[in-house]
């Protein structure tokens, strides 16, 4: 992926490594270094190839188009047929249909009426518009404005044959089942789904259907991982909710890391007395970091057990989501084998109320847009921005992102904001 230390020995002599509190654009930076796409394939048809990794390129068996076409309803004609100042007359002499071709020959003089898509007969090499052109009978007459190849659509203009028409490493989206669809093609070779095994830990956290004792909440951040897991089309594995105890966090940790790929923990990666996950993983594989200076989802740890990548994110529910996609996400589609991330565009907008912020760490805060009389679009934060505040990320549309340097907000600054739509 890069040329980062791929070992904690490298890690410990580079400048710039600082496990307690790594700025996080370094923590992605430290995690691609460690990350080998997985090679495993399959072969499936294209139906259920949507959000699959193609393993291999797909090279267009015809030209595409395959023959010279008309891109408009009209007549086509020899372009030295038509004078470059004068009306012309010429004799129509048969009809192209898309599919259904005018196949005599048209002598000097003659065009054919031609529809959409329709292909070009031999020897015409150029498409007059109907709405240009006034037709009697069997005779047509032409304005003079015409350029040679007006509205042709040329045999491969699109991809010309053995040309690769989709990359290995891409997404397949609907524009791609399409696009195959067009090629004739009705299988591909794709990349294995990646298996994704997640766990929370923590007495406190009841499952759904169980009686809440004093001190438990309901376990979110499973389904929320779920629900984001579910989006990537991952293999997802729940294992449940795990008690603080150290050998039973053990035995899940060996297990996920023996069957997935990544394994994801909430909880358990903070100071407290029963946050065991960061002593278990130094334990049981090789810990890169653990703090990442940011707000929310500061207590983020990731390393290896075995061969399996590991995010322990945080316990609560806002900072779940919001280190997923700051960092478990891109990680997870470059181990699909993905060669070019999707864009994640970000624009700025003026921020409509005050924000507090202190400088030091980056913040994603959550923020609505909306758009005044006039067209112009602004962003105010979604209220409460604590990290247990998981309404917060239902009614947003996006992630406010104030760098590290950044202090407070004022009304009317500009500010960096990252649309949820398509990430959630």
């Amino acid at each position: 992926m890069n040329s980062q230390p791929t070992s904690l020995r490298e890690m410990s002599c580079a400048d710039d490594y600082d496990p307690n509190s790594m700025s996080v654009a370094k923590a992605r930076a430290w995690i691609q270094s460690f990350l080998i796409p997985v090679t495993g394939t399959e072969k499936i048809n294209i139906r259920a190839a949507l959000d699959r990794v193609l393993a291999e390129d797909v090279k267009s068996p015809f030209n595409v188009p395959a023959h010279d076409n008309s891109a408009m309803d009209g007549f086509a004609v020899r372009f030295d047929d038509l004078s470059s100042g004068e009306d012309v007359t010429l004799r129509v002499v048969g009809t192209a249909f898309a599919g259904k071709p005018h196949s005599a020959s048209v002598a000097t003089g003659e065009c054919v009426r031609i529809m959409t898509g329709a292909v070009v007969p031999p020897g015409l090499d150029t498409i007059v518009m109907q709405e240009r052109a006034v037709l009697k009978g069997e005779q047509v007459t032409i304005g003079p404005g015409f350029s040679r190849g007006q509205s042709m659509r040329y045999a491969g203009e699109d991809i010309k044959t053995g040309q690769i028409a989709i990359s290995r490493g891409k997404i397949v989206r609907p524009a791609e089942l399409g696009l195959l669809a067009s090629l004739g093609v009705s299988e591909v070779l794709v990349f294995r789904r990646l298996r994704v095994a997640f766990f929370s830990t923590g007495d406190e956290l009841c499952s759904i259907g169980s009686t809440l004792g004093v001190g438990q909440v309901y376990d979110s951040n499973r389904y929320t991982l779920y629900g984001m897991l579910t989006r990537m089309n991952v293999e997802v594995l729940d294992m449940g909710v795990i008690p603080d105890d150290p050998k039973k966090i053990e035995d899940a940790f060996l297990q996920a890391a023996a069957m997935a790929d990544v394994v994801i923990t909430s909880g358990g990666v903070s100071v407290g007395e029963a946050d065991y996950v960061k002593a278990l993983l130094t334990k049981l594989g090789e810990v890169v970091f653990w703090k990442i200076a940011m707000k929310p989802g500061r207590p983020l740890a990731y390393g290896k057990i075995g061969s399996a990548h590991f995010f322990g994110l945080p316990g609560n529910p806002v900072s779940v989501m919001v280190t997923f996609y700051q960092f478990v996400r891109e990680a997870i589609l470059l181990l699909m084998g993905v060669t070019q991330l999707p864009l994640l565009p970000t624009v700025k907008v003026p921020c409509t109320n005050a924000l507090k912020k202190v400088p030091g760490r980056m913040e994603f805060q959550r923020g609505i847009l909306s758009q005044d009389a006039h067209g112009a679009w602004s962003v105010r934060a979604s209220g409460d921005q604590g990290s247990g505040i998981l309404s917060s990320m239902s009614v947003a549309h996006c992630f406010i992102i104030l760098d590290e340097a950044q202090g407070a907000v004022s009304p009317g600054t500009l500010v960096e904001v990252q649309l949820l739509e398509g990430l959630i």
